[in-house]
């Protein structure tokens, strides 16, 4: 069994199926109102680099639920003490760490050196909480993700690589539809076109990219930290937004998906989102039941 949650790469496909599977039975004991209160008094720390609405409401909300309590840290690691320091102190009176940081080395390291159990709350290398979830949200709407086709639009960016770390693990077709330039990782290209179970590729074309998809996936075009490429981004990226005549492109019935904060009229329109086909609010909602199934399967008795 696991005892971190860095990088869907990893967990093999059944253990993410064992969280998707205790997520879904955690939901459905929350919307019963079945007392599930499995982690009663233990205490979960979680240290903010970056800002955060669905991030930081979903585990607060998500450990109370489940018995814990939280603390909540806007601090930047390794800036005040070392990253193994802050572990080594942090491991001796919480039961979990919850990291939301710029450098991904820097969750790999607390992991490293902290003996409870961390968690990869957002990384500019990684986003893996939110792809569970979207992945939870995709058995719901579809039953299973396997033989589905995902086009993924816009930047290769953090999000991309989860994806891509999916791809790895179920049988869905992944394309990453991008302007030329903005693929991303090229090791994370590598591995997925190596190990992607039913395939992977890229398209420079956004109307070809998203042709037949059953999923239209697409994130903001500058990250945080990228504020200073905003203007630049879109000018690049406009032929890439999500609109009605590119979802035109995909299945009649092709879902719309974006993990938020959404700049309506940027990356995708309003007519989209707000349409019957999106499934956004529902990817943010199953964020608190993905990341509880993740506390109980790390921080649990056993």
């Amino acid at each position: 069994m696991y005892s971190d949650f860095i990088s869907l790469a990893d967990f093999t496909s059944e253990e993410l199926v064992d969280l998707l599977d205790v997520a879904g039975e955690l939901k459905r004991k929350l919307k019963s109102r079945e007392d599930h209160r499995v982690l009663a008094g233990q205490m979960l720390v979680m240290i903010f680099e970056k800002p955060s609405l669905r991030t930081r409401v979903t585990f607060e909300t998500g450990i109370f639920q489940l018995g814990g309590s939280s603390i909540f840290i806007e601090d930047r690691l390794g800036r005040r003490e070392t990253v193994p320091d802050v572990a080594r102190n942090l491991e001796r009176w919480v039961n979990g760490i919850v990291a939301r940081t710029h450098r991904h080395e820097d969750v790999i390291e607390l992991a490293h050196h902290a003996s409870v159990p961390v968690i990869n709350a957002l990384t500019d290398s990684q986003h893996p909480c939110q792809v569970l979830a979207d992945a939870m949200t995709l058995r719901e709407h579809r039953g299973t993700l396997d033989g589905l086709r995902v086009a993924f639009v816009g930047d290769g960016n953090n999000m991309f690589a989860s994806w891509a770390e999916l791809a790895t693990r179920f049988s869905f077709h992944l394309t990453l539809v991008c302007p030329e330039g903005y693929e991303g990782d090229p090791a994370v290209r590598t591995r997925a076109e190596k190990e992607a179970r039913a395939g992977f590729t890229v398209s420079n074309d956004p109307m070809a990219g998203v042709k037949n998809a059953d999923v239209v996936y697409t994130d903001v075009w500058a990250s945080m930290g990228q504020e200073d490429e905003q203007e630049k981004r879109a000018a690049i990226f406009a032929p890439f937004q999500v609109n009605a005549r590119m979802m035109a492109q995909a299945k009649a019935d092709a879902l719309f998906m974006h993990c938020l904060p959404a700049h309506r009229g940027e990356e995708v329109t309003d007519d989209v989102i707000e349409a019957s086909r999106s499934i956004v609010f529902d990817q943010a909602e199953n964020r608190l039941h993905a990341q509880k199934a993740v506390l109980v399967r790390l921080m649990a008795p056993r």
